[in-house]
């Protein structure tokens, strides 16, 4: 740390108790009283340098007391600041450094110790010191403008704390690669003007590595938060980078807010500190965390990407708990909002803070981050139609981001179902926000509505069936279909329903199928013809007839269990049928809700005949392949 001394007689104060004494020789002839501490000095040398001392001496002296005594009970710093003031006047060394350099410029105007009262006096040496070393250099700046939270006012009348900003803020938007800041001030190695690293004055040829832009928030976040939001401030207005700045802020709330670090283990166990310099060592109180927390909100910007998601869900769990205000809450929920396909379902899973404590995770608390997300897709023209062409959804260019959604809605949505508290308009609610689009699947929704459904086994029919719409069964994998058409939870009409549909995907396989061996047929003729019955071409054959016969069998064993569940079914439904004076299958099919034309109905009827002729062309597919091992 730069410093300069002042003066050049020996120390001749010693202390006794709480008070100083002069050690010249001469009695003392004036008590000054500053705070609890007295000063035995003399008048002479202090109305030589100070002009409020002269009129003090002056209205002192007339009352006739031989010993006058003199009350400052205003003066900036103090006691220990006063001491060295007297020092200065009866030409004492006196050494200036960034730590006092402040109090002794305010001490000094206080005092009026200018000019006038004797040349190279107090004033100009501190205002000296202070513009010629202190603002040059990172690390002096930083620490005088930490000294300035005792004596606010006075450095604020002399301007002392905006110098000390605009210095730290001209520094650190400027790339230190140029000039070495944090590498000569953070106990790094010197350098020469040619750039390389001195060892003992000795040009080692060595370069110093490059420094981050980050280098200097450890340093910022050691300011009281007053002055960190006036530093950030005047970076803002320099135009350094909203990344940049973003980055100081979650460093600084980082530090301050034990909550965010619960989550982090032990790392930061050492970053806890104050937010204010007199409570150096204390944790913060509840009231000083809402405070900052509402500022980080104030200075943070609402821009996508600026900070992690899990930092953004940290703050909006911290808010909740220290009950800030319900504009910093919003703010955090839209910027959640607007990077939610960046989210985990760990993050999602936040506690209910309320008192009520009506569920166990603060389901409408996604559902408003979920909301603004969808707000914002639209904006940027995510929302728009898509359609599904050979198999593939087809739409906006923000498809990705808002299926990574639909899939962490999907799975957050089975995370709280199994809780009892949970209302059924609110998990519908929930569900339904999630555009059709954006689920190429409904596997998740699924298996979120079956765990709902065995949470809460008392809902009514009619409320499962509400439930159970929220899902496309069309959109079903063949392995939820076989899980649906066996679950016992599901209300009769939707196992109807899915049982049809999965009929419906067997016929397309099975089809895709007979596709495929023509196919075959065709290509291993074509290699016949030009390869002739050479060994590999018969092996490749006789693997692909393997297994294709295998897959045919599979098949067939399915869509036999198929007819078999099918038959059972309707058996059922016309023995409900005849208890209610209806027995068609036209009339069931009309309770069960199927709007479907008489080609669809025919094919739900004669199903055991159609996968009757279905049998049919797999024993045509075997003859063909008989055919091919004769040749």
């Amino acid at each position: 740390m730069a410093c300069m001394k002042l003066g050049s007689k020996t120390d001749a104060f010693r202390r006794q108790g709480q008070a100083w004494f002069c050690t010249t020789g001469l009695p003392s002839d004036i008590v000054v009283e500053v705070g609890e501490m007295s000063f035995h000095l003399h008048k002479f040398p202090l109305l030589s340098r100070s002009g409020v001392m002269e009129r003090l001496i002056a209205e002192a002296s007339e009352e006739g007391e031989e010993k006058c005594s003199i009350n400052l009970p205003d003066i900036p710093g103090g006691a220990k600041t006063f001491e060295l003031v007297g020092k200065f006047c009866y030409g004492v060394k006196l050494e200036l450094t960034a730590s006092n350099v402040v109090y002794l410029r305010c001490a000094a105007e206080h005092l009026e110790m200018t000019e006038e009262y004797g040349e190279g006096n107090l004033i100009t040496q501190t205002e000296t010191f202070l513009n010629q070393v202190v603002l040059r250099n990172w690390k002096d700046s930083l620490r005088a403008l930490q000294t300035c939270d005792d004596i606010i006012s006075h450095a604020e009348e002399l301007n002392i704390t905006k110098r000390c900003i605009e210095s730290l803020a001209m520094k650190a938007s400027t790339d230190p690669n140029l000039f070495g800041w944090p590498i000569m001030e953070h106990g790094g190695p010197m350098q020469s003007p040619g750039g390389s690293v001195l060892w003992n004055g000795i040009s080692t040829g060595a370069r110093p590595k490059n420094t981050s832009s980050d280098w200097w928030y450890e340093d910022s976040s050691t300011l009281s938060l007053p002055l960190y939001k006036r530093l950030i401030a005047v970076m803002d207005s320099r135009g350094i980078r909203q990344e940049i700045i973003s980055g100081s802020l979650t460093f600084y709330a980082k530090k301050y807010l034990p909550g965010l670090n619960r989550r982090q283990g032990a790392n930061d166990s050492n970053s806890s500190a104050r937010l204010a310099p007199v409570a150096l060592g204390a944790a913060p109180s509840e009231e000083d965390q809402k405070l900052l927390l509402e500022e980080i909100d104030r200075l943070l910007p609402i821009q996508k990407g600026l900070v992690p998601t899990k930092f953004l869900f940290g703050l909006l769990r911290t808010a909740m708990i220290l009950r800030a205000s319900p504009s910093c809450i919003s703010n955090f929920e839209k910027r959640i909002g607007m990077q939610l396909d960046q989210a985990t379902l760990e993050d999602l899973l936040m506690p209910n803070f309320s008192y009520s404590m009506e569920t166990l995770y603060n389901v409408d608390c996604v559902q408003r981050i979920l909301e603004h997300f969808l707000a914002m897709d639209q904006i940027t023209g995510g929302a728009s139609p898509c359609s599904v062409d050979d198999g593939q959804i087809i739409g906006s260019p923000s498809l990705t981001p808002i299926t990574m959604v639909a899939k962490l809605i999907d799975g957050y949505l089975a995370e709280v179902a199994p809780d009892i508290n949970l209302k059924l308009p609110k998990f519908q609610a929930l569900a339904a926000s999630v555009p059709d689009y954006a689920r190429p699947l409904d596997d998740g929704l699924y298996r979120a509505i079956d765990i709902y459904l065995k949470s809460h086994p008392w809902l009514s029919e009619s409320d499962r069936e509400q439930l159970c719409r929220l899902m496309d069964c069309q959109k079903l994998s063949l392995e939820a279909c076989t899980h649906a058409a066996q679950n016992e939870r599901l209300p009769l009409r939707i196992v109807v329903q899915v049982l049809f549909f999965e009929q419906l995907q067997l016929r397309t396989s099975i089809a895709g199928c007979f596709l495929v061996s023509d196919n075959l047929d065709g290509s291993r003729q074509l290699r016949s013809g030009f390869a002739g019955s050479t060994e590999g071409g018969w092996a490749s054959a006789v693997r692909e007839n393997q297994v294709l016969k295998v897959g045919m069998d599979n098949m067939r064993m399915r869509v036999s269990e198929l007819e078999k569940e099918c038959s059972n079914m309707r058996q059922e439904i016309e023995k409900l049928g005849r208890g209610k004076g209806s027995s068609t299958w036209g009339n069931v099919s009309k309770k069960f809700g199927f709007r479907l034309k008489s080609q669809m109905c025919s094919a739900q009827e004669g199903s055991v005949s159609n996968q009757n002729n279905g049998s049919g062309k797999i024993e045509k597919v075997k003859d063909r392949q008989g055919k091919l091992k004769k040749n």
